[in-house]
């Protein structure tokens, strides 16, 4: 990437993010944005761009307010964009003083909350800030899947008996599905896809990276610990306390870890593109061959 820091994680006065979408279309932007009575929101943003924090963090809220002036639909696209400008003049100020996570967290408000116009450049900003976050603090992230640290679902053998019992009463009342181990292409196309015949495939997955990576917390952590992500809490959103939450991902690593969430109340992850936004994540899994060879059949 053209433009990529080039100081050393113990000199942050070199940092800066190139955002060239920002830098072509900010005037553009900012007149659309005026257009729409967002006068305060301009000359904030001005001074944002010489580096006033304060000035950025004045806009943000500005643009967080329009935001959230009526239902999302009825929101000017001009505002959701201006969101995601005053996310990177956030970030730039707090990457420019080496404070990574902080930088992280505002390039992903903007990814979740912002318009489309500068998703490359807060894109590429999250490549640059993790890039340089991962020097300052030394990541698991390439190696061989050997750790040692706490995994997020021990290994224990599955009781199938114990598994029947929660399925409700005549629940497996049809035909069993037959299972096939290792199947290869050939005998996947001739005695189940040709015929369409159902078949649970097992033992096809144990060379996916994610098998061991992604229970590991550790490596959970270095990858996406400091990335904000969309959550939920309560069983289901007719529930009077289901609430919707922004966090980090390593704090929605911590709740699972020590059951902070009440059976009643369990966090999970919202409906939400996770593989788009953390980039890093993605790699770690493969298609299967009878996702990729079959479907020009």
């Amino acid at each position: 990437m053209s433009g990529a820091a080039t100081a050393s994680s113990g000199d942050h006065n070199n940092l800066r993010l190139p955002t060239p979408t920002l830098d072509a279309e900010s005037q553009t932007l900012l007149q659309s944005i005026s257009a729409q009575g967002g006068y305060a929101y301009a000359r904030m943003a001005a001074l944002a761009v010489a580096g006033d924090q304060s000035a950025a963090e004045a806009a943000r809220d500005m643009a967080w307010e329009q935001l959230h002036s009526g239902p999302w639909h009825s929101v000017l696209p001009v505002w959701r964009d201006a969101y995601s400008m005053a996310c990177l003049n956030v970030a730039k100020n707090h990457f420019a003083a080496g404070e990574f996570a902080e930088a992280l967290g505002a390039l992903d408000m903007g990814l979740i909350m912002g318009g489309m116009l500068l998703r490359k450049d807060l894109h590429d900003s999250v490549v640059l800030v993790s890039s340089e976050a991962r020097k300052k603090a030394k990541s698991l992230e390439e190696t061989s899947g050997e750790f040692k640290g706490q995994k997020l679902v021990p290994e224990v053998p599955v009781d199938v008996n114990e598994v029947l019992k929660i399925l409700p009463c005549r629940s497996l009342t049809c035909r069993r599905v037959e299972k096939r181990s290792g199947l290869s292409l050939e005998g996947f196309l001739r005695d189940y896809f040709l015929s369409g015949t159902p078949v649970v495939i097992t033992n096809s997955m144990a060379h996916w990276p994610a098998r061991a990576k992604w229970n590991h917390l550790d490596y959970l952590n270095a990858v996406a610990g400091n990335r904000t992500v969309p959550v939920e809490v309560g069983k289901n959103y007719l529930c009077s306390d289901w609430k919707q939450e922004l966090v980090t991902f390593s704090k929605f690593l911590e709740r699972i870890r020590t059951n902070k969430s009440s059976p009643m109340e369990p966090t999970y992850l919202a409906q939400h593109p996770l593989f788009d936004q953390v980039i890093y994540v993605p790699g770690c899994l493969m298609y299967m061959f009878v996702c990729t060879r079959c479907v020009s059949y």
